[in-house]
């Protein structure tokens, strides 16, 4: 089971935990959380969330769980968040169908105490379960010394070029990296993992997405472009809202992160978005992409089948001998061998 942890704009929304127990759902444009009370999906954890639950649902994949509290910039819920995490992480597994398999952090006040006593609560457990951090606390991860303990990061470019300065300590004290170009992605992947500011696996969103595995960068998406995307807020929510879901049904990571950069751009063009367009719009027709997504998957692979049963309808690998095995009774005794019909006759003095 996967946990999507993070925090929401409203200071009076309490922590309760009952959405780490049961299921939350996607109601319109806003999250059903299990305890009765919604929450409005427009950007941020709640987004991220959303899309995690519709694409499961979408996939067959099982639900992630959610752990929300309400903070507006002072760090109080966020704190409640920390604070629960540690006490209750020991004995949660137990408590979840399937154990822990994952989590994956958003918006969080950076605490970096309070962030280095989660992460060794969560380095007890064993199996250990992958980690995927976005947003803020991205930068807590990064500020702590341990980013490197992740296992995937979705940084968009400016905040890569804050993973790379060793020396910032906060986005906002970024050197002249926030220049940087897409061109610069490899300079700056190359410093944030040389100095440990990084995990070896990243979503790196833009006009192209690269996707970095194992240190290396394997892939960059870049079609379908729809311009519109850039200016609607909370795009990069939807991302990791769609690679906390393949996670959580179990692909490897980096595909699950090739995944999520491609399913993204599909929404994108399937829904035409104008400037205008808010990012909870898209995020309820995505459940309409995924399945035409899996059909065309499937179409593809019917077609390829057919194609090698006409091309090479002996597989693609030679047969190899046969072997036989004849019953004892059927062995013929040792001795000279039995001229057969059709043998030329053996020349005088040579027997046959």
């Amino acid at each position: 089971m996967w946990l999507i942890v993070g925090t929401v704009p409203d200071a009076d929304f309490a922590l309760h935990p009952d959405a780490v127990f049961a299921e939350s759902r996607v109601d319109g444009h806003a999250l059903a959380l299990p305890d009765g009370r919604r929450v409005p999906v427009r950007r941020g954890t709640a987004a991220l969330a959303a899309t995690a639950l519709l694409a499961c649902a979408a996939c067959g994949f099982p639900a992630p769980r959610l752990l929300l509290a309400g903070d507006t910039g002072s760090g109080a819920g966020s704190r409640a968040v920390y604070a629960w995490l540690e006490k209750h992480l020991p004995e949660l597994p137990a408590g979840l169908p399937d154990g822990l398999t994952g989590l994956t952090f958003h918006y969080l006040f950076p605490d970096l105490d309070w962030h280095n006593r989660v992460l060794l609560a969560i380095q007890a457990l064993e199996p250990r379960p992958l980690l995927a951090a976005d947003a803020g606390f991205m930068y807590a991860a990064k500020m702590s010394g341990y980013a490197d303990n992740y296992d995937l990061f979705t940084p968009d470019l400016g905040e890569l070029a804050f993973l790379a300065d060793e020396k910032a300590p906060h986005p906002f004290y970024t050197r002249g990296f926030l220049l940087a170009e897409e061109e610069d992605i490899p300079g700056l992947l190359e410093r944030a993992r040389r100095h440990g500011n990084c995990p070896p696996n990243l979503i790196v969103k833009g006009r192209a997405d690269h996707i970095v595995c194992d240190g290396e960068i394997r892939a960059t998406v870049t079609t379908p472009s729809v311009a519109a995307m850039e200016c609607i807020g909370g795009t990069g929510d939807l991302v990791t809202g769609l690679v906390t879901a393949f996670l959580a049904g179990g692909l490897p990571l980096c595909r699950a992160a090739l995944s999520a950069a491609r399913a993204a751009r599909l929404l994108a063009r399937h829904c035409a978005p104008t400037p205008a367009t808010q990012v909870g719009e898209l995020i309820a027709r995505l459940p309409e992409v995924l399945r035409e997504f899996s059909a065309a998957r499937m179409l593809i692979f019917g077609l390829a089948m057919m194609i090698m049963m006409i091309w090479r309808p002996q597989g693609l690998l030679p047969p190899g001998p046969r072997h036989y095995a004849a019953p004892p009774g059927d062995v013929p005794p040792e001795g000279p061998a039995v001229p057969r019909a059709g043998d030329a006759p053996a020349e005088a003095g040579r027997p046959a």
